[in-house]
């Protein structure tokens, strides 16, 4: 690739974002046949088909975790980085939980793009992590023909008296 021409990340995928996403019906049916272990102490699992899960620790708290990634859905390597790690973040939010560590998950085609561009990819997505008052804590990449970014990110909740969370609602019941 020219080092002068600028990459649109769109268009080195074939379907971009959550459109590469199974449907949530065929997942289920899938689900439905394994047989899944379903501890007491998940409180959300795979029955809810959520992007993220509840584990309960014990009586005070909560583990909340969840695993996102995807294809690029905007050209510029900084906001894809960003949006990635957004969108995995809103999950824990989702849950409501405060986002504390993240770890990466990446497929970089590096035959094709370059490591500048790779640069300013994680550099988006460790601002947004940040922001978020998280910290990128390790991570995983390959090398692949297909750009794909996304995290697992992790919480832990607290149960209070007063004002709980609706994760904290969630494993109270």
């Amino acid at each position: 690739m020219d080092q002068n021409e600028p990459v649109r990340l769109t268009q080195t995928v074939k379907k971009g974002g959550c459109a590469a996403k199974l449907p949530a019906g065929m997942l289920r049916e899938i689900l439905q046949n394994l047989k899944l272990n379903k501890p007491e102490d998940l409180i959300v699992g795979t029955d809810t088909l959520d992007d993220a899960c509840l584990w309960k620790l014990n009586n005070n708290e909560l583990l909340v975790q969840t695993l996102d990634f995807f294809t690029p859905i905007v050209d510029d390597p900084y906001d894809f980085g960003a949006i990635a790690a957004a969108n995995a973040i809103s999950d824990i939010y989702a849950m409501g939980g405060t986002p504390k560590i993240a770890l990466s998950i990446l497929a970089f085609p590096a035959a094709t793009l370059s490591m500048d561009i790779l640069g300013k990819i994680l550099s988006g997505a460790v601002d947004k992590i940040h922001e978020s008052g998280a910290c990128l804590a390790g991570g995983h990449s390959i090398d692949d023909d297909t750009l794909k970014l996304g995290f697992s990110v992790t919480d832990l909740l607290i149960k209070i008296k007063h004002g709980l969370t609706l994760a904290q609602n969630l494993a109270t019941h």
